[in-house]
């Protein structure tokens, strides 16, 4: 049973979202729906509970490929809930013997695309995390999928609903930040220095290696890239900028009625981790700790950094995105809100205060989770609906195309094409490992 401090807390979260203009949030009421997680870590668990929160999951299924977590998921729902979920190893044993009404995937990004597409053939709607896809031809297949099925899927674009971002993107469109000729994205995190090899190892007891490679190349176990540290390693993500840069890409395209660049080119590396190892006896990760993305659209540029390193508080605002306009500058923020530098010196800034349904993480699932329940129930598009949150995704994709060919790109945004490079558009997908076969788009 709910607690009283959780059916406050969801009141709470549902009247702010009103009071910010996003989608009235009433689904705190009505049937529970039979909910599956593919993905039962750390993060796949905090979308749970607060699923659980919510009131309406009868949770019937947890999958993943490693038992420690499997397991210890399996009591904590015990524990919320007194539901007996049991536990799979294979996701698709357990969308067929449960039949799940919804199917949170919270996978690494290289294992986004199958459980997504086989949860919404077996008529579930699903709540993917954050980005759709690790290449641009997977999440036009997941796309593709969810319209041909009627689902609604949700991605965990959670700032498309978090308050200061709903009444940021307000003040944005008010016109009191005049034209806007540019946007700078930006993330800086850590103190940085040479990275050290870390030799490989044998699989943990209880964990399926060959299974979480999956379709992805497949790797010598290494304790850098599982259980959390996959996504600086280009086999399973796409690093700095597919993790933090699709948040921001993704406020960028909520203001913007663009919806995809002309050109893009990025360039980096790693000045400061040094050179990759992956010699067969020890590995490193393979991102760069540096890199710029610039995304040239018709009307504006917007502009993508990052740098593992000197992260130490000397600039005004570690993340965020600074949209430069004619009668001033937005800093659209995180954990520090949002804040107008008016260019009349006379002015007064505006700013607003940061809030979270979740303080702790600075993450706001429990409204979206609700935007989910809402859209199912209503047959409506979530705020974080696949289709524009592909277009988020596909931005970043791009850019690390871009960084690895080593030169700029010519985007066909309407027809998903690189134009005149036909080395580009061989990134779009990538081959998958046998058995796993790609999806078709």
């Amino acid at each position: 049973m709910m607690n009283t401090t959780r059916r406050s807390f969801i009141k709470t979260s549902a009247a702010a979202s009103l009071a910010f203009g996003a989608t009235p949030l009433l689904a705190a009421k009505g049937k529970k729906f039979r909910t599956a997680l593919i993905g039962s870590g750390w993060w796949g668990m905090n979308i749970l509970r607060e699923a659980i929160a919510a009131g309406r999951c009868q949770v019937v299924g947890l999958c993943d490929v490693y038992q420690r977590p499997l397991v210890a998921s399996q009591d904590d729902v015990a524990g919320l809930t007194g539901d007996e979920a049991r536990i799979y190893t294979d996701y698709e044993e357990m969308l067929r013997k449960e039949r799940p009404e919804i199917v949170i995937v919270a996978t690494p990004d290289h294992w986004h695309s199958l459980p997504t597409i086989a949860a919404l053939k077996a008529g579930a709607h699903v709540f993917l995390e954050k980005p759709t896809a690790h290449t641009i031809e997977e999440s036009r297949a997941i796309v593709n999928a969810a319209e041909a099925g009627d689902r609604v899927v949700q991605v965990g674009l959670h700032r498309r609903i978090g308050p200061h971002h709903v009444s940021g993107m307000d003040f944005l469109r008010s016109g009191k930040v005049g034209k806007i000729g540019m946007v700078r994205m930006f993330v800086t995190s850590g103190r940085g220095g040479i990275e050290k090899p870390e030799a490989n190892s044998d699989v943990p007891k209880g964990m399926d290696w060959n299974r979480w490679c999956g379709p992805a190349p497949s790797r010598p176990f290494n304790s850098k890239i599982a259980p959390g540290r996959w996504r600086n390693f280009l086999d399973y993500a796409n690093g700095t900028l597919g993790d933090w840069g699709v948040h921001w890409l993704d406020q960028v395209l909520w203001w913007t009625d663009e919806k995809y660049p002309k050109a893009v080119y990025s360039t980096g590396g790693r000045p400061i981790s040094g050179p990759v190892v992956n010699d067969g006896k020890q590995q490193t990760t393979d991102a760069p700790d540096t890199q710029v993305a610039t995304y040239e659209f018709e009307s504006f540029t917007a502009v993508w950094e990052h740098r593992r390193y000197a992260g130490t508080g000397s600039e005004q605002h570690p993340f965020g995105a600074y949209f430069y306009g004619t009668e001033g500058v937005f800093h659209m923020g995180w954990r520090d809100g949002w804040t107008f530098y008016p260019s009349n010196k006379k002015a007064t800034p505006v700013h607003e205060d940061p809030r979270f349904d979740n303080v702790k993480d600075g993450h706001n699932i429990p409204p979206l989770w609700l935007d989910f329940l809402d859209a199912i129930d209503r047959k409506r598009k979530p705020v974080a609906e696949i289709e524009a949150s592909h277009r988020s995704s596909v931005l970043p994709m791009l850019g690390m195309m871009s960084y690895k060919l080593g030169r700029s790109i010519r985007w066909d945004g309407k027809l998903e094409k690189v134009l005149g490079d036909d080395e580009a558009n061989g990134l779009l997908r990538r081959e998958f490992r046998a058995p796993w076969v790609y999806p078709s788009a």
